[in-house]
């Protein structure tokens, strides 16, 4: 599936402060039998949950955001690791607060 609405993909990993980060999967490959992407390779941007369902974000080869079940590729093993560092403390990820701000800061105008 692809969002063509969000334009090209940006690069999310380009303030790295963890310092574990470079130890984090940063491809993925398609491993679902029947997926047409089956062995494709992809850049891994991000976790997240859609409709109950965990998905990876990835950038294809054109540069669009591209939306995969988690299930469907070699990752499934890899925890999220906002969640891991979070161990259940934080209910909101920096990232979605600064974009709410900046949305209400929109609204307000």
């Amino acid at each position: 599936m692809r969002d063509r609405t969000h334009g090209t993909c940006r690069k999310k990993r380009s303030l790295l402060i963890a310092p574990f980060v470079g130890k984090l999967k940063q491809r993925i490959t398609v491993t679902h039998p029947f997926h047409p992407w089956l062995g494709q390779e992809f850049e891994l941007l991000d976790y997240h949950r859609s409709w109950g369902k965990e998905c990876v974000n990835c950038c294809d080869q054109e540069g669009c955001l591209v939306t995969i079940p988690l299930q469907f590729t070699d990752a499934m093993g890899v925890k999220d690791p906002f969640l891991e560092a979070s161990a259940g403390r934080s209910y909101f990820r920096v990232e979605d607060l600064l974009q709410l701000a900046e949305l209400t800061k929109k609204l307000r105008t």
